[in-house]
């Protein structure tokens, strides 16, 4: 088995043992899942933000090998891609804010609801942008790469054509499995944060993904 692979079921052993743990957590000790295992700057929030940045890091090991064999187009967007994941690990932690205790800005006081360094959490009027203008859109968007790539690329045509041109990353149909599976699990649970452990599983999912993605061939 080579390295790639065994990361690559290191990261299934993690997504399993996540679900686990929420699960029983959950059943036994609401309280403590609120305010311990998923609460912020603990374990859950944390190995979110550390496997995005993973995410990240893969990704733009991609781009630098994509633009050496002179796919410049498809190193630029991987690069791309990488940023997005980069700054979805800063804002999971508002940047360091907590951890080195520095304070806001006086824009960040005003408009963002937690009062810290970070914009998913931003209020204007009382709305919050990111997740009015952007959370249908955004989760739209997730399902259809996690569950509709898997399916539709093996077939070939335009699409499978465009995501190798782009250098998308496309999911196996464990990964889809595995998150509609995650989805029903997470969302029977009735206690606090519990989306919490979704995107640390989504984070896991993620850096699966781009190790070993069905057009590896086409993404490094």
């Amino acid at each position: 088995m080579s390295l790639l692979r065994k990361c690559d079921a290191a990261l299934m052993v993690l997504i399993g043992l996540a679900l686990i743990a929420a699960v029983v957590i959950a059943t036994v000790s609401p309280e403590y899942f609120s305010l311990v295992f998923a609460a912020e700057d603990r374990l859950v929030e944390n190995g979110t933000a550390l496997f995005l940045l993973v995410a990240s890091v893969v990704l733009a090991v991609n781009a630098v090998s994509l633009w050496r064999r002179g796919r410049h187009g498809a190193a630029l967007l991987t690069a791309l891609y990488a940023l997005m994941f980069f700054m979805a690990a800063g804002e999971e932690i508002s940047w360091g804010q907590r951890i080195f205790g520095w304070e806001s800005r006086e824009f960040f006081k005003q408009n963002n609801k937690q009062y810290e360094t970070n914009l998913h959490n931003i209020n204007v009027g009382g709305v919050q942008l990111t997740k009015t203008l952007f959370g249908p859109v955004l989760t739209i968007c997730i399902l259809l790469y996690l569950v509709g790539l898997p399916l539709i690329y093996p077939r070939g045509g335009r699409i499978a054509a465009l995501a190798d041109r782009m250098a998308v990353p496309v999911p196996w149909l464990k990964h889809a499995v595995i998150a509609l599976v995650a989805t029903v699990i997470i969302a029977l649970l009735t206690v606090d944060r519990k989306w919490e452990v979704y995107e640390l599983i989504f984070s896991l999912l993620m850096v699966s993904i781009f190790l070993l993605p069905q057009n590896r061939d086409k993404t490094t």
